[in-house]
């Protein structure tokens, strides 16, 4: 039984989230993700220029005449949402945190998916596997998915991605799409992020805050570091301060992005509190252009 005020959060992100999954998502989500191979459809007579390897050689020395086989992709997909619950995720400036962000485009996709008739699975993970929902189908489904993200409660604050590409590899073992929404605040990991996008079509949403990077000039502010607990006492006065913090940040994210280009990940940058359905949109448009 899933609790009321948490129905109700639910409800909310659904009613936020329905517009772009029918009017923009849907459509393209079906022509960007591939399915799992070639379903069989029909025997039919050869035409020319049908390709002489698709012919059926058992139903033509039967008939007397070339027949090849027809095929249709099969569209059935799994989706696996690794969704980051550690402590740096309860950031925010906003009204909006980042693993209130990261709820709401796990529904957008996971709504996308059951539209489309695919099966959508969840891990949940800060430095270890915190649950796993098995893939299945069906909007009931999608609401446990979602309810299971927001009343998550991590053993552990910290974040590490090994144990969730480990665990996904490990218990998903046909090709899916997956789905990794993080801060990416965690250790290094391009080698199995590697051996993941190999197996899976893997996809990183990196969820960040705006006031990570750019401070507003407020004095002495006390920082405390959700994860380790460690604390600074930062001048956000002080311009250097506040540059060193931005180029700092924007090292970092460089670095994460090309990380996940030579790991073969696409990405997509998204910050709480802000629109994301641009953002959504531009990575679609890219990927069926590359198809």
């Amino acid at each position: 039984m899933i609790p009321r005020e948490t129905l109700k959060k639910i409800r909310r992100i659904e009613i936020r989230t329905r517009r772009s999954v029918n009017d923009v998502f849907a459509g393209r989500y079906h022509s960007v993700f591939k399915g799992q191979g070639m379903e069989f459809q029909e025997v039919r007579e050869y035409v020319p220029g049908d390709d002489i390897r698709s012919i059926d050689w058992n139903v033509t020395a039967r008939t007397g005449s070339p027949h090849v086989k027809k095929f249709t992709e099969e569209r059935e997909l799994t989706v696996m949402l690794l969704v980051d619950i550690s402590a740096s995720n309860r950031f925010g400036s906003t009204a909006q945190l980042k693993r209130d962000l990261a709820a709401e485009i796990a529904a957008v996709l996971a709504f996308s998916a059951i539209t489309n008739h695919d099966r959508v699975g969840l891990i949940l993970f800060s430095d270890r596997v915190e649950k796993h929902v098995p893939p299945a189908k069906g909007p009931t489904h999608v609401l446990r998915v979602i309810s299971e993200i927001l009343n998550a409660k991590p053993t552990s604050p910290r974040t590490d991605l090994e144990p969730a590409l480990r665990y996904l590899n490990h218990v998903v073992r046909r090709r899916s799409v997956a789905f990794l929404i993080s801060d990416f605040i965690a250790p290094p990991c391009e080698h199995l992020l590697r051996v993941t996008a190999r197996r899976h079509d893997l996809v990183s949403l990196v969820v960040g805050d705006k006031r990570e990077s750019a401070l507003p000039a407020v004095g002495l502010v006390d920082f405390e570091d959700a994860e380790t607990g460690q604390r600074i006492v930062l001048d956000t006065s002080h311009a250097p301060t506040r540059r060193a913090l931005l180029a700092r940040h924007t090292e970092r994210r460089q670095a994460l992005l090309r990380t996940l280009a030579r790991a073969r990940s696409d990405a997509i940058e998204l910050n709480a509190g802000e629109p994301y359905g641009r953002e959504l949109v531009r990575f679609f448009r890219a990927r069926e252009k590359r198809r």
